[in-house]
């Protein structure tokens, strides 16, 4: 082999070395170029299940309604129309009819609907804070509220206080007793010193929808309808 045919064989395997380095310098770069890219892929899968897990979380630990059982609920504005169903409805009637028949007015029963709202939604529950959440009296002792306006022991017998008219009428003579001004004071703290609950402005966030509530069952020109099934109790 002559000298020039040497260096041609030593060019040739110079670039065939070359060749083959480049070809697994590609190699090299689309192994780490495909582990980068799994590594993206895993990464934002697992963002959007805890993502995911959030929202459900989120979903199942909102409050189930508008009850105060001895944790406050979040001040917010009243879903559509009136915003309680049928059953309801006819609690905050029957608490209308009560006062009627004591001579109450007008502002005085719908300051009781506001109260019954705050207290229970307008449900007849026979359980109350210390069910839910254990709450207790300054004594320490359990609370033993029930009914539309979580009424504890010392306003009446159990069956007083599940019937949804004894109970309005306990209240009812309770405003009488212990607001005697309340004509010159905010709803709120009508409600407040008859029930003596910790938070003076709790029931003020219920007075405009107690009021809608009022002037719906009572047929007042202009009023939110009533929702199927429910019924109006106009005073005879």
């Amino acid at each position: 082999m002559n000298a020039r045919t040497a260096a041609s064989t030593r060019r040739r395997r110079r670039t065939q070395r070359g060749r083959r380095r480049s070809v697994r310098r590609r190699r090299q770069r689309l192994r780490v170029f495909g582990v980068t890219a799994g590594i993206v892929v895993v990464c934002l899968a697992l963002s959007a299940v805890i993502a995911a897990g959030v929202v459900a979380v989120r979903a199942f630990s909102e409050p189930l309604g508008d009850i105060r059982l001895g944790v406050e609920p979040a001040a917010s504005p009243p879903p559509p129309g009136l915003g309680y169903g049928p059953e309801q409805l006819a609690n905050a009637c029957t608490i209308l009819t009560a006062g009627r028949d004591l001579g109450f007015g007008a502002r005085d029963q719908t300051i009781a609907v506001m109260t019954a709202m705050g207290e229970s939604s307008l449900r007849n529950l026979d359980y109350g804070d210390w069910e839910t959440n254990g709450v207790t009296n300054p004594d320490g002792s359990r609370t033993t509220s029930l009914g539309l306006f979580q009424q504890q022991e010392n306003w009446g017998t159990l069956e007083e206080r599940m019937d949804p008219y004894t109970s309005a009428v306990l209240f009812y003579r309770a405003m009488e007793r212990r607001v005697p001004d309340r004509d010159t004071i905010d709803p709120t703290l009508v409600a407040h010193r008859v029930q003596i609950n910790a938070d003076p402005q709790h029931y003020a966030r219920y007075w405009d929808r107690a009021t809608r509530v009022v002037d719906a069952l009572t047929g007042t020109p202009g009023a939110t309808a009533l929702p199927d099934g429910a019924v109006a109790c106009v005073a005879p």
